[in-house]
């Protein structure tokens, strides 16, 4: 199994572009963002100076969020929020660029929340659209986009697995992020998705349930559906998504008891 590191949880005790060499510093070479801006359209030195924090650390970037809005403010993605088109399709054209320098090909489309007075049809076909475009455009690096279920957010609508997958099966080019965290909150049926859809799974990503902390802090099973997925045959990355109970560098002990 191959493990990387959210920076965008993990070691948020340091500045944003110190965080690559302390993730190599900790054994792991790769690791994965949300989106690493303030807005969707970066300065060129904003970009070029996180390009360079990864490329001088030596870890690969194997995972990148589009720009989701302001996520302390509750937003959770652009794809379905009509008006914001221009932004959206803006932070594509960016992390696709900076996807092609570092080797990314995996791209989060955080879907978006539900709108007041908006028809949730609209904005589902708005979603298509805009997912149509996000991922003939990851394609031309040879990068695909996944989707992804949330917890703690009632307005947005992919809480199960089911749900991302009715979106998967209407277009090419998406797969599912199958965070554990988020669907062992939701009480999806976790090994199921293992069992039954493996080959629609575009990336993992982890955490403990309840918490959102280090595998080993609550009662989640990981240790044994990342073994599930080990032998399934699942080849990808395993995203350390989780806010760490105490420091970054030693929030990794449970590493060793798993494969």
């Amino acid at each position: 199994m191959r493990y990387d590191v959210n920076l965008s949880l993990l070691f948020t005790e340091l500045p944003l572009l110190e965080r690559a060499e302390a993730a190599r510093a900790a054994g792991f070479g790769a690791v994965e963002f949300w989106w690493p801006f303030n807005t969707a359209t970066p300065a060129d030195g904003e970009v070029e100076a996180f390009v360079r924090s990864i490329e001088n650390a030596g870890v690969a970037l194997v995972g990148l969020n589009f720009f989701a809005g302001d996520m302390p403010a509750g937003d959770r993605g652009l794809v379905s929020w009509p008006g914001r088109e221009r932004e959206f399709a803006d932070s594509v054209h960016v992390a696709v660029a900076i996807a092609e320098r570092l080797g990314c090909r995996t791209f989060n489309a955080l879907y978006g929340n539900r709108i007041d007075g908006v028809d949730p049809a609209a904005q589902d076909e708005l979603a298509l659209s805009n997912l149509d475009f996000a991922a003939a455009e990851a394609a031309k690096i040879g990068a695909w986009l996944v989707l992804e279920p949330l917890s703690g957010v009632e307005r947005y609508p992919l809480k199960t697995a089911a749900d991302a997958f009715a979106v998967i099966e209407k277009r090419a080019g998406l797969k599912l992020l199958f965070d554990l965290y988020h669907l062992g909150v939701n009480g999806d049926d976790i090994a199921a998705v293992i069992d039954k859809h493996l080959a629609r799974v575009g990336h993992v990503q982890i955490a403990d349930v309840p918490g959102r902390h280090q595998p080993g802090t609550g009662a989640l099973d990981i240790e044994g559906y990342l073994a599930r997925l080990d032998e399934a045959g699942y080849e990808g990355w395993v995203g350390l998504e989780y806010a760490p109970l105490g420091p970054s560098a030693e929030s990794f002990g449970w590493l060793k008891g798993v494969r």
